[in-house]
C-alpha cells in the first residue's frame, strides 16, 4: 500500500494565484469604520444647526471671535481665558466664512466627527469590529452629540481631544516607544487648552497605566507616562493660574452638588433620561464577559472616575459639576455600552438593541432641532423692529446691570444690518475699549444722554413699565427726559421707542 506525504511547511505563505488577485482587486475597498462614523456624525450635526437662535454662551463666542487678534488676547487677559484657543479658532474661522449661525456651528460639527473616529477606534482596539460598529452608531445618533455639535463653543473639541488621549493611552501601551507616547502627549495638551476640567481623565489614564504595570511589572511604562504628562502640562499650566484669577467672576454661579446631583447629571450627559438608564445596564455586560473584562475595567474608570472626581473637588469653594463640562467622559460610556450591545446573544439581539436605544433618543432629537431649544428667536424680532423703524443717530439702551449675563445687547446687535449704527447710550466705554465682554456703564447716566433724540429700550416683558430690570439711575433719568411712543413685546423681550420731551 503506497503512502502520500505532505510536504513540510516552509513558513512561507503560498503563492498567490492569478485568480486570487484578480478577485481581490474586483472587490471593492471597505470604508474604514472610523470613517464612515466620522462622516455620519459631522452630517448628523450639521442638518438644521442653523435653525436654533445663538444662546447667550455662543453670543459670547461671536462677540470674541469677531474682535481683531490683538482686542481678542486683550480681553482674554481680563475674562475668559480658559476658552481663549477656541476663541482664537473660531476668530479665524469666521474671517473666512463667515458668522451665520451654522458657520458659527460648524467647527464644533467637525469635533465631534474627529472624536467619532476616535470612539471607532477605541472600539475595535479594546473590543472587536462589531462593537467598533455599535459605538460608531451610537455616538452619531446621540442627542447629546447633536447638541453640542450644533454649539459654538469649545465643549466639542474637549471631547475630541480626550476621545483622541485615551486611544493613544491604549495604543501606547500596547508597545510603548517614544513614538507613540508623542502624540498622547498632544492630546492631553490641546485637551487641557480647550477646557481645563477636562483634564480630570488624567486620573483614570494614571490608574489604567499602575494596573497594566500591576500585571506586567514594566516599569518604564508609568516612567514614560509621567514624564509624557509633564511634558503636555507646560503649556497649560499658565492658563491654570490666569484661569485660577478669573475663576469667581466666570463660574461663581454653579452650585455646590448634592448626591442627587450625580444622577441629574448624568441623565443631562446623554441628552435623554431613558438612554441614560439604557447605557447603565449596557455598560455592565461586558464585565461579564471574560475577553472583555478588563477593557470593560479600564474604559469604565475613564468613565467614572472623572465624574466622581469632579463632585468631591466642587465640594470645595468652586464648583465645577457641569455635564456640559464633563461631556469628555461620554466616549468611554458609548464603548463600553456598544461593548455590552456586541456581548448579546443571540446576536441579532444586539442589532434590536441598539436600534430601541436610538429610537429611544428620537424624542430629544427632535427637540434639539426646533428653534426654541436654547432660545426663542427674541433676538431676531427684536432686531427686525429696531431695524424697520430706525432712523441714524438713535441710541440704544439694552437691559444689563444684574442681568447682563444674559447678554440682551448681543441678542439684538447680532441680528442688526450693518447700516444700523446704534448709540449705546450709558456705556462708558465700550467692550472692546474695556478689553472685556461687557462695557463700562456710565455712573451718571443723565450726563451720559447727551442730545439723543430717541432710544430704542430692551428689556424684559411681562409688565407695563418699558424700564423693567433697568438700574435705577438709568431707568430715572429716561422717564425725566424722554416719553415712550411704541412699545412691542416680542417674545421674553420688550422694545420700546422713547423719544425725547421737547
Amino acid at each position: 500500500m503506497s503512502t502520500s506525504t505532505v510536504p513540510a511547511s516552509t513558513g512561507r505563505p503560498a503563492p498567490e494565484r492569478s485568480s486570487d488577485r484578480a478577485d481581490r482587486e474586483r472587490r471593492p475597498a471597505r470604508v474604514p469604520d472610523w470613517l464612515w462614523a466620522a462622516v455620519l456624525t459631522f452630517l448628523v450635526a450639521v442638518a438644521g444647526s442653523g435653525n436654533p437662535q445663538l444662546w447667550r454662551d455662543e453670543l459670547a463666542s461671536w462677540n470674541a471671535a469677531i474682535r481683531s487678534t490683538g482686542d481678542l488676547i486683550a480681553m482674554l487677559g481680563h475674562v475668559d481665558a480658559v476658552s481663549g484657543l477656541y476663541y482664537l479658532l473660531l476668530h479665524g474661522w469666521v474671517s473666512l466664512f463667515g458668522d451665520s449661525a451654522m458657520m458659527l456651528r460648524m467647527p464644533s460639527a467637525f469635533a465631534v466627527a474627529g472624536a467619532a473616529a476616535f470612539v471607532v477606534l477605541t472600539a475595535r482596539r479594546a473590543f472587536d469590529r462589531r462593537t467598533a460598529v455599535f459605538a460608531g452608531l451610537f455616538f452619531a445618533l446621540l442627542p447629546t452629540v447633536t447638541r453640542y455639535g450644533q454649539e459654538a463653543r469649545s465643549y466639542s473639541f474637549a471631547v475630541l481631544a480626550a476621545a483622541a488621549a485615551t486611544w493613544l493611552l491604549l495604543r501606547a501601551l500596547d508597545r510603548p516607544t517614544a513614538r507613540r507616547w508623542a502624540p498622547y502627549a498632544l492630546a492631553v495638551a490641546v485637551a487641557g487648552l480647550f477646557h481645563i476640567v477636562s483634564l480630570l481623565f488624567l486620573l483614570p489614564h494614571a490608574l489604567v497605566v499602575l494596573w497594566r504595570w500591576w500585571q506586567d511589572r514594566r516599569g518604564r511604562t508609568v516612567v514614560a507616562f509621567a514624564v509624557t504628562v509633564a511634558v503636555a502640562l507646560v503649556p497649560v499650566v499658565p492658563l491654570v493660574l490666569l484661569g485660577q484669577r478669573q475663576v469667581t467672576r466666570q463660574i461663581s454661579w454653579i452650585k455646590t452638588p448634592h448626591l442627587r446631583g450625580i444622577a441629574d447629571l448624568w441623565n443631562a450627559l446623554f441628552g435623554s433620561p431613558l438612554i441614560a438608564l439604557a447605557v447603565v445596564a449596557l455598560a455592565l455586560l461586558p464585565l461579564a464577559w471574560s475577553r472583555g473584562r478588563r477593557p470593560a475595567v479600564e474604559l469604565l474608570l475613564v468613565g467614572a472616575v472623572p465624574i466622581a472626581a469632579a463632585w468631591v473637588v466642587s465640594q470645595g469653594a468652586t464648583s465645577y459639576f457641569m455635564d456640559r463640562y464633563l461631556l469628555f467622559t461620554m466616549p468611554a460610556w458609548v464603548v463600553l455600552a456598544a461593548a455590552g450591545l456586541a456581548a448579546l446573544r443571540p446576536r441579532p439581539l444586539g442589532v434590536a438593541g441598539l436600534a430601541a436605544v436610538i429610537l429611544l433618543g428620537l424624542p430629544d432629537q427632535r427637540q434639539l432641532r426646533t428653534e426654541t431649544v436654547k432660545s426663542g428667536r427674541e433676538g431676531q424680532k427684536a432686531a427686525e423692529l429696531i431695524t424697520k423703524g430706525y432712523r441714524p443717530g438713535d441710541g440704544f439702551v439694552p437691559v444689563r446691570g444684574a442681568d447682563s449675563v444674559f447678554m440682551t445687547d448681543f441678542q439684538v446687535e447680532y441680528f442688526l444690518p450693518p447700516r444700523v449704527k446704534l448709540r449705546d447710550v450709558f456705556a462708558e466705554r465700550t467692550a472692546v475699549a474695556n478689553d472685556d465682554l461687557f462695557p463700562v456703564e456710565c455712573e451718571q447716566p443723565e450726563k451720559c444722554l447727551g442730545t439723543t433724540q430717541r432710544v430704542w429700550v430692551v428689556t424684559w416683558s411681562g409688565t407695563q413699565n418699558p424700564y423693567h430690570k433697568l438700574p435705577q439711575e438709568q431707568a430715572a433719568a429716561l422717564e425725566k427726559h424722554f416719553k415712550a411712543v411704541q412699545k412691542t413685546k416680542v417674545g421674553n423681550l420688550q422694545v420700546t421707542l422713547v423719544e425725547r420731551v421737547r
